[in-house]
């Protein structure tokens, strides 16, 4: 039985992460037609993406869409960073307004909070959709803000929640006893004790928002196009070579993203 578990475990990893090792393997074929085809080790897709120009000759048919790909990746950074910003803020505010007050529904607001992490992103991408044409809104960057905040706040409210559900309520009252107003007990007690929710759901909105494609396809506009929606364009037009490399940086920043969020708890931990 123990034999079986293991074969299964080692079958399971390899079934998951098989794909993925792939990815980065072609990602340095030298190959500039078919991505299959292995003809040696080549660093020429990311010179590419850095604007150097690669040592492999490029065939007739290729057009060079590195400008492009540059443009849908500042796209891609600014609705992350402002979406993340925001819906930390509102996502922390909340939580603590639900932890810390009684009032009407309290329980149905909870529950709202969650429906759109549960929600299918057709159907939200869909109705944010039809919210912004009837209400008159520009498809733009803009739009894909507001839209990915209406979900990472729920993100947010989940894990500083979960963080306020392990503080002693005590503490901030020991806070009041001795004289500190509701600023100085937030600023000195609370947010130190919840700060690494704060950071977890923070880093959490920023990497569902950098990786955001359906809800992202319905509200972005033709001058607003984010990466995953730019790859996916580059993926009907034909698996062009550097779409491997693409996909190794960016599974390169998501672990280094949560290696920070890793990073911070641990330190948390040992303080």
């Amino acid at each position: 039985m123990k034999k079986l578990l293991s074969a299964y475990s080692l079958l399971f990893f390899i079934f998951l992460y098989a794909p993925i090792a792939l990815i980065v393997i072609y990602s340095f074929n030298a190959n500039p037609i078919s991505i299959l085809n292995w003809e040696g080790g080549s660093l020429d897709w990311y010179r590419l993406i850095f604007g150097v120009a690669p040592k492999v000759q490029m065939p007739e048919t290729y057009v060079d869409s590195t400008g492009h790909l540059l443009d849908a990746l500042k796209n891609s950074l600014y609705v992350a960073t402002s979406a993340t910003l925001i819906s930390t803020v509102l996502g922390t505010m909340t939580a603590l307004g639900i932890a810390r007050y009684r009032f009407k529904l309290r329980a149905f607001y909870q529950l709202l909070m969650h429906v759109p992490m549960v929600m299918p992103d057709i159907v939200l991408g869909i109705a944010l959709l039809i919210f912004f044409v009837g209400s008159g809104f520009t498809l733009g960057s803009t739009t894909i803000v507001i839209g990915h905040c209406t979900f990472l706040i729920s993100y947010v409210f989940i894990v500083v929640s979960s963080r306020l559900a392990g503080i002693d309520p005590l503490l901030e009252s020991a806070s009041a006893d001795l004289g500190g107003n509701e600023w100085q007990t937030f600023k000195r007690i609370t947010l130190p004790l919840i700060l690494p929710g704060v950071i977890g759901g923070a880093l959490l909105s920023f990497i569902i928002s950098v990786d955001d494609v359906v809800i992202t396809y319905f509200i972005s506009g033709t001058d607003s196009t984010t990466l995953p929606v730019y790859i996916l364009s580059m993926i009907r037009k034909g698996v062009k070579p550097e779409i491997n490399a693409i996909a190794t940086l960016m599974l390169l920043f998501s672990l280094c993203i949560a290696y920070v969020g890793i990073y911070f708890k641990s330190r948390k931990r040992a303080e």
